[in-house]
């Protein structure tokens, strides 16, 4: 009889608990840059007037299915992907699965993060490159390759792999697996040392590469964000001390004159300003807004 009863128990808690555990949920972030892509090199695979840009979306598209299968096979029940190169309208959504959420367009309050909040457990970033800084990497830049010199926050250089890090850390998140070259790789594995990683080429010099074919590289991806995930619990978020300062170095010294303009901005050099926020989402909305802002926007 007692045995019976034991075993109407045991029945009874698993029935209450196997509802709860069907409820968890995995919520993994996915940032998509192109530049960090195997197979780039150059501006004819990234801009939508360069002769291989429509192949190269499509190695692109790949490269995010695979993180995302990666996710998948890691436990992940909720993705998010955000489109992050450029205009911002480069994965073919037709292609991505129909339980995946696509962030996509400009002009974006968090830019490459745009989604990102307390509710994820992982962030991973693929196709990233090196920081304008960097002596190393395949189309290094910092946000704009065509505008800015440097990007610092309370004076640490930035890439935007460590400043997208900054973001996801903001709300608890830490960032699991990254994918480009080595250069870019190196910088998140110095704030994340135990981020699993996909070094999909290595850098010749800014438009030169030796790379991984598309689908050695996925490979990789694949199984980098799967050990990634799955390693979520080991890795610490990365967060920026609060006040943040933003120093900003332009190639022109039109924008940081005009921008010193504002009360809150300080002109440091000829081509640079200062900015400093109570957070790193503040930062951000600065960035979007000074990256976007031009007078023909105006009707």
């Amino acid at each position: 009889m007692l045995r019976a009863i034991t075993a109407r128990v045991a029945l009874l808690l698993l029935a209450l608990t196997a509802p709860a555990q069907a409820q968890q949920r995995l919520k993994v972030f996915i940032s998509v840059d192109m530049e960090g892509i195997a197979g780039v090199v150059t501006g004819d695979q990234l801009s939508p007037t360069g002769f291989e840009y429509q192949r190269f979306r499509e190695f692109m598209t790949a490269e995010a299915l695979a993180a995302i299968e990666g996710a998948k096979a890691a436990g992940a029940t909720d993705i998010m992907v955000a489109d992050s190169h450029g205009n911002m309208q480069n994965l073919l959504i037709e292609k991505l699965p129909s339980d995946v959420i696509l962030v996509r367009g400009p002009v974006r309050p968090l830019g490459m993060m745009q989604g990102i909040d307390s509710t994820f457990h992982a962030a991973v970033f693929i196709g990233y490159h090196s920081a304008t800084t960097n002596l190393n990497g395949v189309r290094a830049h910092t946000f704009s390759s065509a505008r800015y010199t440097s990007v610092e926050l309370n004076g640490a250089p930035m890439a935007e792999s460590s400043f997208n890090a900054a973001l996801a850390g903001y709300y608890g998140v830490p960032v699991v697996a990254i994918s480009g070259d080595e250069a870019a790789v190196a910088e998140l594995v110095a704030l994340s040392p135990r981020a699993a990683t996909a070094v999909v080429k290595q850098s010749i010099g800014f438009h030169a590469a030796a790379t991984r074919t598309p689908a050695a590289a996925q490979a990789m991806i694949r199984e980098a964000v799967r050990a990634g995930v799955a390693r979520r619990a080991e890795m610490t978020p990365h967060r920026v001390q609060a006040p943040v300062r933003l120093d900003l170095g332009f190639k022109s010294y039109r924008a940081p004159e005009l921008l010193a303009y504002l009360p809150m901005v300080q002109r440091t050099t000829a081509h640079s300003i200062r900015y400093s926020a109570g957070s790193i989402l503040d930062i951000a909305r600065f960035l979007s807004f000074i990256g976007a802002y031009a007078p023909e926007v105006e009707p």
